[in-house]
């Protein structure tokens, strides 16, 4: 069973990986469990359907850039002075995945989990923007203005037989499985609407619903579903934080398996980059190389948050710096094949515990620089302890 990790897909704002390095744990986090695993190398996943893009799109008033080229644009400027990703993006709006979430919504409407029905919704008086319940001001438009519009939608039923998120869906051992998230992803409504007004987005007009572009909750969940088709996986493992799959679970239940291939939640925690600049003197007291450095902060920092699936505290960096250099101070010269291979298994069985054992980390630390290159390290011998 080949398992391919992917990042939940970034939501395209106006931001860079230098300005808000968190923004990548997630792809920084597939890509290291990746070249552990012997993955193919993954690309990145954005999410270009959000009303956001909608506005900032608007604003831009130039109709010479079409709005896929606006898109490109912004998560072309995110990546630099890195170089953009080896096996490039996908979002949620290329063709690959707009081809599979029509399959897969036509194979959900012949089976009865979707349907496409008459429903009364609250809408945006001004602009016919979807509103919530209350008298909030419009999110599109910021009226206050609402009336109820009765439409065809596309609509989603909850399995009576099964729950919104089970065992099977999280990417973890058993003694990990995040009861909480199960819980109040329980408390879902027994029906979703799935279709939503936006500028951008998979066209459902072939469905008969002009004007409606599909969920970008779901749209999100076939991009993973695409991507990994493309490179042969069977099981799809997504990268994202617990809010987020709260956020996401439920829309996503008739989505997560098709044609052979699963999908899977990785949960990971945030982590304190905000805070890495408080480590100058560690780093001097090791004197830890700037390479060094960098494979700590965004190789195993992103690993470390898939163990702690809350959040790390700026207080543990300085120990987690100190078992980081300890390991890579014990990196053997040649790795030991057994070793690599429990940690593969580990790492399949969604365990975590080889993040922390010195010997293995430190054995995965020599296998990526022998095998990959993926974290340009200096050998031990040109390492000192202070």
């Amino acid at each position: 069973m080949r398992h391919l990790f992917l990042n939940g897909p970034v939501q395209n704002g106006p931001f860079t990986f230098q300005s808000k390095p968190g923004k990548a744990v997630g792809i920084r986090l597939a890509a290291a469990l990746n070249a552990i695993i012997g993955a193919p190398t993954a690309p990145h996943l954005w999410n270009t359907v959000t009303l956001a893009g909608d506005l900032r799109y608007r604003q831009l008033n130039d109709t010479t850039l079409t709005r896929e080229a606006f898109e490109a644009d912004l998560i072309t400027a995110k990546y630099p002075p890195d170089p953009p990703p080896a096996a490039g993006v996908v979002t949620d709006t290329s063709s690959e995945v707009a081809e599979l979430a029509m399959e897969m919504i036509e194979a959900n409407l012949r089976t009865g989990a979707l349907t496409i029905s008459r429903e009364t919704v609250p809408t945006c008086r001004a602009c016919g923007h979807m509103t919530g319940s209350g008298s909030r001001p419009c999110n599109a438009c910021g009226s206050t203005d609402a009336q109820d519009r009765t439409g065809l939608y596309l609509v989603a039923h909850l399995a009576k037989d099964r729950p919104v998120l089970d065992r099977s869906d999280i990417h973890a051992s058993h003694r990990q499985q995040p009861k909480h998230l199960q819980n109040t992803t329980a408390n879902a409504p027994a029906r979703l609407i799935l279709s939503r007004p936006r500028d951008h987005g998979i066209d459902l007009s072939p469905l008969g619903l002009p004007g409606l572009v599909l969920d970008p909750r779901l749209g999100l969940h076939v991009t993973i579903l695409a991507t990994a088709r493309g490179l042969d996986a069977d099981v799809a493992v997504m990268t994202i934080t617990q809010n987020a799959a709260n956020h996401i679970a439920a829309h996503g239940q008739h989505f997560r398996t098709y044609d052979g291939t699963r999908l899977q939640y990785a949960l990971h925690g945030h982590l304190p980059y905000d805070h890495t600049t408080d480590l100058r003197a560690v780093y001097e007291t090791y004197r830890a190389s700037a390479e060094t450095t960098r494979a700590f902060e965004t190789w195993f920092l992103p690993l470390f948050s898939l163990k702690e699936k809350g959040a790390t505290h700026p207080q543990q960096l300085p120990a987690l710096f100190k078992h980081f250099m300890r390991a890579n101070l014990a990196r053997p010269t040649e790795p030991d094949p057994v070793t690599i291979q429990a940690v593969q298994q580990e790492i399949e069985n969604g365990g975590t515990d080889w993040i922390t054992s010195r010997p293995k980390l430190a054995t995965v630390l020599a296998a990526a620089r022998a095998l990959s290159g993926h974290m340009a390290l200096k050998s031990a011998s040109e390492q000192r302890k202070p």
